[in-house]
């Protein structure tokens, strides 16, 4: 059972992976990346969460999975940030993990994420129509097994992000099968319009199924609903993430202008629930204990 009185790790999820920065406040560049970074880190993130976009003129909407664009991004993180840990999103369609993979050599992180289990990934508008083509997040067995494989490798931990129930169910298959170690790291991934809604009763059921002596987070993705969902998690004993990838609006319902302005309001409410803050070092004892 998780401990409510343990420090809490602080994850920035800076950017995502298809919000345009034309018409939302995300960074792009390595500039831009490095800045979040220290507006993070400065307001109490000691992790960051990062997706790689394309760095021309017109395409900063779009991942990249070019190591060098990888490169330049996590090395100029590292230079503005240096006590900070990256998580690396590998988050990618279809079965070629080739590109994921090149990144992760390049830029070693000292976590990565592992999508644990495929999502028909699926929105609509009011008028019923769909926001996008319907689409499924493909995430078989062979191709976690090929991102476990590579993480192993580099002696990067991976984080297993759970979009539904039975995702959250099969790390715990895959713990039992060996094809993951102990101790596992677990995503709840809250939110998303055809996986798990962003709900704070959902927690206490959630972490029923969790593999025993797993740390876990709720991921939540929405607007001003968002809150309950981290406070809950809090109480619970979870460890927090929060950001431009997740949301665009603080507590009170305005509009969050930098990645800095919501880790410091995820910092106020973890202490309003009897939660201290992990540093650094308590951060990186965490990822391996």
């Amino acid at each position: 059972m998780s401990d409510p009185t343990a420090k809490a790790v602080v994850t920035c999820a800076l950017t995502g992976v298809l919000t345009d920065p034309e018409r939302h406040h995300v960074p792009v560049t390595p500039e831009q990346m490095a800045a979040e970074a220290r507006r993070a880190a400065d307001a109490g993130a000691t992790v960051v969460h990062v997706h790689f976009r394309r760095q021309e003129e017109g395409r900063g909407h779009l991942p990249s999975w070019e190591p060098e664009v990888a490169g330049a991004i996590c090395d100029a993180i590292r230079a503005e940030v240096p006590e900070l840990l990256i998580n690396m999103s590998t988050g990618v369609v279809g079965d070629d993990i080739r590109g994921p993979v090149a990144c992760l050599e390049r830029v070693r992180p000292e976590m990565a994420a592992l999508n644990a289990g495929s999502l028909n990934y699926l929105k609509t508008r009011a008028d019923g129509s769909w926001a996008w083509p319907p689409m499924l997040f493909d995430n078989p067995v062979a191709k976690v097994k090929g991102f476990v494989e590579a993480m192993d490798r580099l002696d990067v931990v991976p984080e297993c992000e759970c979009f539904d129930t039975g995702i959250l169910r099969s790390v715990g298959l895959f713990l039992h099968n060996g094809l993951l170690r102990p101790p596992v790291h677990v995503s709840l991934v809250m939110g998303v319009a055809s996986g798990m809604p962003a709900r704070a009763d959902w927690l206490p059921l959630l972490l029923d199924e969790l593999p025993a002596g797993a740390h876990w987070q709720a991921i939540a993705i929405g607007r001003e609903e968002v809150w309950d969902v981290h406070r809950r998690a809090a109480e619970l004993g979870g460890h927090l993430r929060t950001g431009l990838e997740d949301t665009f609006y603080l507590p009170d319902g305005e509009r969050a202008t930098s990645n800095g302005q919501l880790i410091e309001a995820l910092v106020k409410l973890a202490r309003e629930s009897g939660r201290d803050i992990a540093g650094p070092e308590d951060a990186r004892a965490v990822l391996r204990a």
